[in-house]
């Protein structure tokens, strides 16, 4: 089967399962894990991933938007799907017919829901997130205790969560996320003397569970680290990860190049000797990033292979001249490990000027997704 492949990304579930066991065991068995699958799991494939995280001891699972919670359930996931994203009133119906579990913010929007939940018959548990300074989506604090109030005298409803989400949780300095934490403190305090306690608090994202215990409460929501990348440039991950996704593709031709050989558009790379050139089939449309010309590399038989010019939209050249051996065919590893050399996401997205998130998020459906298990191919996305 890989053999007909020119362009595919391995997600080792194995992977998948050490980083989530590295969670739960750092955060012990009072804390639940809810997998953070959005962005088709950060580009690693949503529903596999998803089981993955479930079998090796998540409870939950949030994503950002409707079809990706009906995504999962098409797939015959049951546990709970948070969607953490906005949901219009016309919406509601599909979450209830789905059984998702929404974030609420306005009045419009959980009417709309509580009539449908209650001709379906249904009581719908819904969270609420309080925007303790990230600015984004969220009640400001001051509103949470009445909004709370008001979705409790709604039929049909169950208010169960209470969240927040961190704004610098990943640097190294940890003032301002501690200033959210207060704030979120003191919208618990304000809801506990209304009498409104709330039965499932979470607020750790990947580096806030690694660097805040007090962050902990009932819940994480680890996102990147589940898929063994780095929360945080700024330090270490402060138990081991796996890197799960491997981005590999082949050589489909080998030629040499002679002085003043112009490669691809715009003449950006010019042989200034003779030059020893492979074509590896992944561009920018494969989500590889075009930022990457004349900067990046790749590993072929274990070693760097420099990319030479522009990054096209299928395809890019590389200089295997200090490699000995390449012909067409020969893996090439874009991301990840290849023998004992590693490429990781994050020097990748060094080079690109991002963040190694959309390294990976960032990788179009036409890059095959092939998940492995001890080892062994489990599942090919399309076949």
């Amino acid at each position: 089967m890989l053999d007909e492949l020119v362009a595919w990304a391995e997600i080792d579930l194995d992977a998948i399962a050490f980083n989530v066991q590295g969670f739960t065991q750092y955060v012990g068995d009072r804390v639940e894990v809810i997998a953070v699958v959005k962005a088709n799991a950060y580009g690693h494939g949503a529903v596999m991933c998803a089981k993955a995280a479930l079998a090796a001891g998540a409870t939950r699972l949030a994503v950002h938007r409707l079809g990706e919670g009906i995504e999962l359930r098409q797939a015959g996931i049951e546990a709970q799907i948070l969607v953490l994203g906005y949901i219009p009133p016309s919406g509601m119906q599909t979450l209830v017919d789905w059984r998702l579990t929404p974030a609420l913010m306005t009045p419009e929007c959980a009417q709309a829901l509580s009539s449908r939940a209650e001709a379906a018959g249904l009581a719908v548990p819904v969270h609420v997130e309080v925007d303790t300074g990230l600015n984004r989506y969220g009640l400001t604090p001051a509103d949470v205790a009445t909004f709370v109030c008001y979705l409790r005298g709604l039929p049909a409803l169950q208010v169960e969560g209470l969240y927040t989400h961190f704004a610098t949780a990943d640097w190294g300095d940890q003032v301002y996320v501690h200033q959210q934490l207060e704030e979120f403190d003191a919208v618990l305090e304000a809801l506990h003397a209304s009498g409104q306690e709330m039965p499932f608090i979470h607020v750790g994202n990947s580096a806030g569970a690694m660097k805040l215990r007090r962050a902990h409460f009932h819940a994480i929501r680890p996102g990147i680290s589940l898929y063994g990348m780095d929360p945080s440039n700024e330090w270490p991950a402060v138990f081991p990860l796996q890197p799960a996704l491997t981005l590999k593709s082949r050589v489909s031709r080998v030629w040499d190049l002679p002085v003043g050989a112009a490669v691809s558009y715009g003449r950006t790379f010019i042989a200034r000797q003779p030059t020893r050139a492979a074509l590896v089939l992944v561009g920018y449309g494969d989500g590889y990033h075009r930022i990457l010309s004349n900067r990046g590399s790749v590993l072929v038989h274990g070693q760097r292979a420099p990319i030479l010019g522009r990054i096209c939209m299928d395809q890019m050249v590389v200089d295997v001249g200090m490699i000995p051996g390449v012909q067409q065919n020969d893996e090439v590893v874009l991301v990840g490990r290849q023998g004992e050399s590693v490429l990781p996401a994050e020097e990748v997205a060094g080079l690109a000027e991002t963040i190694n998130y959309e390294i990976t998020t960032s990788l179009l459906p036409r890059i095959t997704r092939v998940y492995l298990q001890a080892g062994k191919i489990v599942h090919v996305d399309g076949y």
